[in-house]
């Protein structure tokens, strides 16, 4: 990877991480970050970069919708590849209002993929550009007790989140199998670590049991997701753009198996033995089952031997002290909690979990 790199949605969770990542462990890199900043999209995720990263990265504060933008955006820069974030990406705000996610994971990528294109062909089809369309394992829908997700598990979404990737994802495959334009498509599983958006479980769940609120777990608590540690996921990512084979999918996973139920009653008792509480006091009475959502799928797991195999990359972060970090790093930033903790965040939780 060198050159010039057009990260959409780089302010997020996931775009961020990859950013500060990138630009410490490659120094031949320019990061662009095309952002829209919607309500998990936060600048404060990348300020305070080391001064010799600074003249490296570009912020540029615009939608991937904006087909005018995009178009402008690509005659002036010659980017040497795009790596795709930007999207919606919370099942429940998707069942509350999955219009934006139509918009944005559909839409949106279509009319990345056409400004990626024009540029490809501008520029003689440059042998080194690359477009990675980072993408979720719950495009594949729900795993019974056994089996794992491979790259060939057909397709079966459950909620307008992972039906709007899942489009999104064929038509990243199709702009290569019809014009040949050189992308790669990777579906990870569940990350977690600095930067993520208190909607999200872990997250969550540390900051409820810091101030002592009630913990809303779906149904009986015994969903099952495959963790993965979002350093981790940006070491993958890496590893397919620049050693990949172009038109390929790849699976990215932790290999760490867990329940819901499992992650809060680890997250509660970290907490405590940190926090001095016992007896009465344990953060694990603060939990209620609540609700399930519809189409919660029980199950995920990723089978990720290929890009084992294929690329020589395997998650190093051992989950237990991933997730010590994790909840260290929240402790140590409060401020940045705070920032987050808006009033349409607040507004959100209360609709979601705020009835029995």
């Amino acid at each position: 990877m060198e050159g010039k790199i057009l990260v959409t949605g780089g302010s997020g969770f996931i775009g961020s991480n990859f950013i500060r990542h990138t630009l410490q462990v490659k120094p031949g890199i320019r990061i662009y970050n095309l952002d829209a900043l919607t309500y998990a999209g936060n600048p404060l995720n990348l300020v305070n970069l080391p001064e010799s990263q600074q003249a490296r990265y570009c912020f540029i504060h615009g939608d991937i919708c904006d087909a005018r933008l995009l178009k402008d955006l690509f005659q002036k820069e010659k980017f040497n590849g795009v790596i795709h974030f930007a999207a919606e990406s919370h099942v429940d705000r998707s069942i509350h209002g999955p219009e934006a996610f139509i918009k944005t994971n559909v839409n949106g990528t279509f009319q990345l993929l056409e400004a990626s294109l024009a540029m490809w062909k501008r520029n003689g089809q440059q042998s080194d550009f690359r477009f990675l369309h980072i993408s979720t394992d719950e495009v594949y829908g729900s795993l019974g007790a056994e089996g794992y997700f491979t790259e060939k598990t057909p397709y079966d979404p459950s909620s307008p989140y992972s039906a709007s990737k899942a489009s999104s994802d064929h038509l990243v495959k199709a702009y290569f199998r019809t014009f040949g334009l050189p992308v790669l498509v990777t579906n990870c599983s569940n990350n977690y670590g600095p930067y993520q958006f208190p909607e999200k479980l872990i997250p969550l769940m540390i900051l409820n049991i810091l101030e002592k609120k009630e913990l809303p777990v779906y149904g009986d608590g015994k969903n099952v997701r495959d963790w993965l540690y979002v350093i981790d996921h940006c070491e993958a990512l890496l590893k397919v753009f620049d050693e990949g084979i172009v038109g390929e999918t790849y699976n990215i996973g932790g290999g760490t198996e867990l329940q819901n139920i499992q992650i809060v009653h680890l997250l509660c008792d970290l907490l405590d033995a940190k926090l001095g509480r016992s007896g009465k006091n344990t953060s694990r009475n603060l939990i209620r089952f609540v609700t399930d959502r519809p189409g919660h799928d029980r199950r995920y797991a990723i089978d990720a031997s290929k890009i084992e195999k294929e690329l020589g990359w395997k998650a190093r972060f051992i989950f237990q002290d991933a997730i010590t970090k994790t909840l260290d790093w929240y402790i140590d930033h409060m401020d940045w909690v705070n920032s987050v903790q808006s009033g349409e965040y607040k507004k959100w939780i209360e609709n979601n979990y705020g009835k029995r």
